[in-house]
């Protein structure tokens, strides 16, 4: 998706036309990360997986995930 806002808490990202999600700052990155500006940028395009959409419609996303399965996946090509 598109990196449509910046918080101090996380980025938005648009998933779709209309339909925005939240990638808190603890799942962009596998490392601590202290400012959201040092890991993406408005307008980036990133990688992410929905990780929950809880009753208020809101979807929680992660970076980091995507991050770990890239890693497993060639891990496993690797063997």
């Amino acid at each position: 998706g598109k990196v449509k806002r910046i918080e101090k808490f996380g980025a938005f990202v648009e998933l779709f036309k209309g339909k925005d999600g939240l990638v808190h700052i603890s799942e962009l990155a596998e490392e601590r990360t202290n400012k959201v500006e040092d890991v993406v940028s408005i307008g980036d395009q990133i990688m992410v997986k929905v990780k929950e959409i809880d009753r208020q419609g809101r979807v929680n996303l992660s970076r980091k995930a995507v991050i770990q399965d890239e890693k497993k996946a060639k891990e496993e090509q690797a063997k």
